[in-house]
């Protein structure tokens, strides 16, 4: 996800985003300790989305202050 698209969204959207990232990316790591997976990169792009949503979250809060 860009970070151009996640800039559109508003806090509310976002926090909900970040809830289904964070989901995501903890199915992803037990898959991966589990080894039912072999593809790492899915989860390292999930953590990625997850710092911008959360980047993108505290502009916004400091932008209302």
């Amino acid at each position: 996800m860009k970070a151009k698209e996640i800039r559109e969204k508003n806090i509310n959207e976002l926090e909900k985003l970040l809830r289904e990232k964070r989901n995501i990316a903890q199915k992803l790591m037990f898959d991966v300790f589990v080894k039912q997976i072999n593809e790492h990169r899915n989860l390292r792009n999930v953590k990625k989305d997850i710092a911008r949503i959360l980047t993108i979250i505290g502009e916004k809060k400091r932008a209302e202050q």
